[in-house]
């Protein structure tokens, strides 16, 4: 799931602390906004506008953690929307509720672990690239 390499360059000091604190964002935003999904991407999305213009590395790792707080979206939408419709309409909690919940609980379990690792070994100036994730952001980040 996670690729651990040496960038191609040594990240100063100062890049190493941004590029860290773009995966810490949004596990800040969790606790402000935990029920709305939306809170965690437009955070780590604001950090990734002040730093756009920064060096490749923080680049890289600010559109790394904005990719995985949006590929978690759509899921973590869809079931509180679900639990919203639950609570104000005559729905009823189903199996298929409950299975929804648990999937969508492991993977925001998987991507919280994830970024915390991340965050802390990038901090270290070790470059970690997440599968899929990462090739993603090598398409969208380019060295200018």
């Amino acid at each position: 799931m996670i690729t651990i390499s040496k960038f191609y360059y040594q990240p100063s000091e100062h890049e190493l602390e941004k590029a860290s604190n773009s995966y810490l964002m949004s596990l800040i935003a969790i606790m402000g906004g935990l029920p709305l999904p939306i809170i965690n991407l437009i955070a780590t999305f604001i950090f990734y506008l002040g730093n756009m213009k920064g060096t490749y590395f923080v680049r890289w790792h600010c559109i790394q953690a904005l990719l995985s707080q949006l590929f978690l979206l759509p899921f973590n939408s869809l079931g509180f929307w679900w639990t919203i419709s639950i609570i104000f309409t005559p729905e009823t909690i189903t199996s298929n509720y409950i299975a929804y919940l648990i999937t969508i609980f492991i993977f925001n379990l998987t991507e919280f672990i994830g970024t915390i690792y991340t965050a802390i070994v990038t901090r270290k100036g070790q470059h970690i690239e997440w599968w899929v994730i990462g090739g993603l952001t090598n398409l969208i980040c380019k060295d200018k």
